[in-house]
């Protein structure tokens, strides 16, 4: 396979990129590129200040570049449906990154409408978030949606029996959860519009810094997780790969989960990704859709 690049990706111009979690780490980097290829890009998150900043950074790497904010916190099911209707009413989405995440919460934490939260954020809020903005991304001739999994995804403990750890609460098995809920359910996605032009793809990024890390277990994992990251951690800009191929790349079908081929799968050039074990069921789809509605109110109809 030829060794990919983001100086592969094609001419952007005339199409545009709505980033969840655009002002920092991958989808920062993710948006630097696209915008250096001409694509105009939305940044979506919590901080009017780091959206801000981020459009800024954007500009600075590439001067002209066309950079918009929406303020958006996947946590708040309010605060989701009134940036997606801000979106789904005049707006013309291409590429809808659902890439902000959390990680690793010490203790079990509810959202503001009392779903568990690493779940809530990662998985519940951008399914709302989807469902909510589908209008501006049916205008695109060829739309893409592009979810931010990991490679927690096959984890045992990520199992979705007990989506809102209310039985027993582990940090990372949280996370795992909600990273096999964005395999399971970008699959589900893909089933339901195979007749349309939609191209729903979920991505690994390997393992990077990006700021999900801020939150450890204690005070020897505040010491130990910089020494880590410098020992075997990529950068950002690398772990943004896998979501710019699956973006732009021309040969690549809808449905597939994409990750970097290098050691470990950790760094490296994009390739097509070993799903993980059962997450292609279309029993587990429909499950984890009906119980996605059921657990925010949201009505997906594609």
């Amino acid at each position: 396979m030829k060794h990919w690049t983001p100086d592969d990706i094609t001419d952007q111009t005339g199409r545009t990129a709505l980033i969840t979690g655009g002002n920092s780490g991958i989808g920062l980097e993710t948006a630097r590129e696209l915008a250096r290829h001409g694509a105009r890009v939305i940044l979506a998150g919590r901080s009017r200040t780091k959206l801000d900043q981020a459009a800024d950074a954007v500009r600075a790497a590439t001067p002209g570049a066309r950079t918009d904010t929406l303020l958006l916190d996947l946590s708040d099911l309010s605060s989701v449906r009134d940036a997606a209707l801000r979106i789904a009413e005049t707006e013309t989405v291409d590429l809808l990154f659902n890439n902000a995440g959390v990680m690793n919460l010490p203790e079990r934490r509810t959202t503001h409408d009392g779903l568990e939260m690493t779940v809530g954020t990662n998985h519940l809020g951008h399914f709302a978030f989807d469902a909510q903005v589908w209008p501006a991304v049916r205008r695109s001739s060829a739309p893409r949606v592009i979810t931010v999994s990991a490679i927690a995804a096959r984890w045992p403990t990520g199992r979705l029996d007990d989506l809102m750890s209310e039985r027993s609460y582990r940090p990372m098995g949280a996370y795992a959860k909600s990273k096999r809920a964005n395999v399971v359910y970008t699959l589900e996605l893909a089933r339901r519009t195979a007749s349309g032009p939609v191209e729903a793809l979920v991505v690994h990024p390997g393992s990077a810094m990006t700021g999900l890390q801020q939150h450890g277990n204690g005070p020897l994992s505040r010491v130990l997780t910089p020494i880590a990251a410098r020992l075997l951690m990529g950068s950002a800009e690398g772990a943004a790969w896998p979501s710019l191929y699956a973006a732009t790349s021309p040969h690549i079908p809808s449905g597939r989960f994409v990750g970097p081929a290098g050691r470990d799968q950790t760094s490296g050039t994009p390739r097509p990704a070993k799903l993980p074990t059962g997450a292609e069921d279309p029993e587990e789809g429909r499950r984890l859709w009906a119980a996605s509605e059921q657990l925010t109110g949201v009505s997906f109809d594609l």
